[in-house]
């Protein structure tokens, strides 16, 4: 039996009812037209202030999301590290523009740094860049345009919450996965958490950034990041993903008229991904985070490390999937003692809408994947006498 097909051990965590509810979601989501129909109903249901949150709640955001607050998902933290899964806590609550709200989520994030230290089934911190800041000033900056007085104030404040992080983060010795965004704010973002790596990672990755390698500008970046990280002396952390925002990086590169960042199909992305991979595995001084739900490439992380004499729970090396998905790559990988990571979103059911929305629009635009989760939840069905 090839590692990814074991069912008893992918879904031995999901009682039967769970398993039922797995199979009735992607069922769903496997529809592209009732993915369109249930976002814009789902939407409506919210602004109108519809009872909707229950109905949610018990489906969708159950299935993908550990809670509305961090303590709500402890119970799924410990249960799944019983099977050598750890959780990335992910304060999944998007597109806020205020003070208060970005104030709210760098104590979020410092409370799990709290829980990193103590609890070892909770190994990262993490937080997008946008949770500590306008995407407009983010955008503004990248473009490098003049800020007004009132903007570097507030940009300085965005730096401040980072360095706040950072400070946390290596005291309490709990490392910092940042996401990546869309491209026209990403450099802002990028050059902020590079001046970060020189700063905390002399000793070892702390401070991880993101690859998002349906850019087909990535490989480049990660090879003059690993020159300046060789004359400056810092180590790299990074988590590799394929990305989230391809319709919208497509669709504005259209309407303004300028050469899409985006590799021009599947297969190239995939080549890139797999290229950075190879690339960081070839160096001891930086430290990999691989976030994806594709069988190739974590057979591919994991056959590198076997040729590389890389001991399967060296710190360097993590492989990372969504709560929720991919569940035959998580629990087989941890099986086999490699160390493994679910992202475990929270926070309000309303706020969190925006990121359940994406995850639901990602899968049925990636041919494949939630025909693959169907069938490996069928088989377990079957296994179970389930049908």
């Amino acid at each position: 039996m090839k590692l990814f097909d074991n069912t008893e051990i992918a879904f031995s965590l999901k009682s039967d009812s769970e398993l039922e509810r797995a199979y009735f979601l992607f069922r769903m989501i496997q529809n592209e037209p009732m993915v369109r129909i249930g976002t814009a109903v789902t939407n409506f249901a919210l602004k109108a202030h519809l009872p909707v949150e229950g109905l949610i709640r018990s489906t969708v955001f159950d299935h993908f999301c550990g809670g509305v607050t961090e303590e709500d998902c402890l119970p799924t933290i410990e249960r799944m590290y019983t099977k050598g899964v750890s959780s990335v806590l992910d304060y999944s609550v998007e597109g806020k523009e205020n003070e208060e709200e970005f104030d709210l989520t760098l104590k979020k994030i410092l409370k799990i740094i709290n829980f990193g230290q103590e609890k070892i089934s909770i190994p990262f911190a993490v937080f997008k860049p946008t949770g500590f800041g306008r995407f407009a000033l983010y955008q503004k900056v990248t473009e490098k345009k003049e800020l007004t007085v009132d903007e570097k104030s507030e940009w300085l404040r965005v730096v401040e919450r980072y360095h706040t992080v950072c400070k946390s983060a290596l005291e309490k010795d709990v490392p910092i996965l940042i996401d990546a965004e869309e491209s026209w704010m990403q450099t802002a973002a990028d050059e902020l958490i590079e001046s970060l790596m020189e700063i905390y990672n002399k000793d070892k990755a702390l401070i991880f950034s993101t690859l998002q390698m349906y850019r087909h500008d990535r490989m480049v970046y990660l090879k003059a990041l690993h020159q300046k990280a060789k004359e400056k002396g810092f180590y790299i952390g990074m988590k590799i993903v394929r990305g989230a925002y391809m319709e919208k990086e497509r669709e504005r590169a259209e309407e303004k008229g300028y050469p899409s960042t985006i590799c021009t199909d599947k297969q190239a992305t995939d080549d890139n991904y797999d290229d950075a991979i190879k690339y960081m595995m070839e160096h001891p001084k930086m430290s990999l985070f691989a976030g994806t739900h594709n069988e190739n490439s974590s057979l591919l992380v994991k056959e590198l490390a076997e040729e590389k004499g890389i001991a399967v729970n060296d710190e360097r090396l993590w492989f990372g999937q969504l709560y929720g998905m991919s569940d035959h790559i998580s629990y087989n990988l941890s099986k086999d003692g490699f160390n493994v990571a679910k992202y475990v979103p929270f926070g309000p059911v309303r706020d969190v809408m925006p990121y359940l929305i994406r995850r639901a629009e990602e899968n049925t635009s990636v041919a494949g994947q939630t025909s693959r989760e169907l069938n490996l939840i069928k088989t377990e069905r079957k296994r179970r006498k389930l049908l």
